[in-house]
């Protein structure tokens, strides 16, 4: 029932496509944080687990954030240590000082700053400007970094194609603000299309233009929401600039709770699909998936939003 037919899709892999992807699991922080209700610890444990056993290599599990502004992520400590022995990374989001101080002392090795490249959305998500946050996140990425080379910082950069409150997001803009993270020690940059806006030519310019910057693209993931059904289309757009970190969400969970005009991020088995189908391997195993989203979906009451594993689990619209 979770299973793809045989040899479907069939393979063809187009020229100028990365062989392998790394996929960057954000359903269990980033989908689940945008839940109305609270999911038990022991729900979100047991979701973890079994997305390891997928084959994903990376699957960002929590944020240390003050429980006032992601309630739904209130139990990180608890949470961490029932996951930390799995044989994957487990990246976690820390604000702050105190919230990197908290990720340490449970043993996480791989933790995100999340910046803003607008002041609008800085100012609704950080309560800060632009720059303020970036001063803000420093001192987090140097302490990070003087962990030594077990410690890895991610950067995210939310509003990259667009803005709720400021429309079209001028592309030098978002440059700059990926220029200073990378220069402040981030190992790894995320840009967002938090609110789903963009289309494949936004996506080759602001690539274009943050290769030409000096940022390489081996330090870039990408991250999009499927607001208007572009995720995928996006996503191709930026493996054929040579990205090969892709950010997903099992079952298609997630959005922006400080940004309410954003749906789901792109669904993890949606990428699947489409990455099997150009013959890119990923090491995940679909089904078992599928399988996983379909466990969540019935913990959380309603069915799964992606195509894919509403085809493949037969599951109704």
């Amino acid at each position: 029932m979770n299973a793809p037919e045989p040899g479907l899709p069939m393979a063809v892999p187009a020229e100028g496509l990365p062989a392998r992807i790394r996929i960057h699991e954000v359903g269990a922080r980033d989908g689940l944080q945008n839940e109305k209700a609270t999911v038990p610890t022991a729900v979100k444990a047991e979701f973890i687990r079994r997305l390891a056993d997928t084959g994903l290599t990376t699957i960002e599990a929590t944020s240390f954030v003050h429980p006032k502004w992601v309630p739904q992520l209130a139990d990180a400590e608890d949470l961490y240590p029932r996951i930390s022995g799995l044989p994957v990374e487990l990246p976690v989001l820390v604000p702050n000082e105190r919230g990197l101080d908290r990720a340490l002392a449970l043993g996480a090795r791989r933790v995100a700053v999340f910046a803003s490249a607008t002041e609008s959305f800085a100012k609704a998500n950080l309560n800060r400007t632009v720059d303020e946050a970036l001063a803000m996140f420093e001192p987090v990425v140097t302490r990070a970094k003087a962990q030594g080379d077990a410690v890895r910082v991610r950067g995210y950069l939310s509003m990259c194609f667009g803005d709720p409150w400021e429309g079209p997001v001028a592309v030098p803009q978002v440059v700059r603000v990926c220029r200073a993270l990378l220069d402040m020690g981030c190992d790894e940059l995320s840009l967002g299309d938090t609110i789903g806006v963009a289309t494949p030519g936004h996506v080759t310019a602001l690539l274009t233009a943050l290769t030409g910057a000096g940022v390489p693209v081996s330090a870039l993931g990408v991250h999009f929401h499927d607001t208007y059904g572009q995720a995928l289309a996006n996503t191709l757009a930026a493996l054929q600039r040579g990205v090969t970190t892709v950010d997903a969400s099992a079952g298609g969970l997630g959005g922006c709770p400080f940004a309410k005009s954003a749906t789901g991020n792109l669904a993890t088995e949606d990428l699947v699909w489409m990455l099997r189908g150009l013959g890119i391997d990923t090491g995940v195993d679909l089904g078992r998936l599928v399988a996983t989203s379909v466990w969540m979906a019935a913990h959380l009451g309603r069915p799964s939003p992606s195509r894919t594993v509403r085809a493949l689990s037969h599951q109704e619209s």
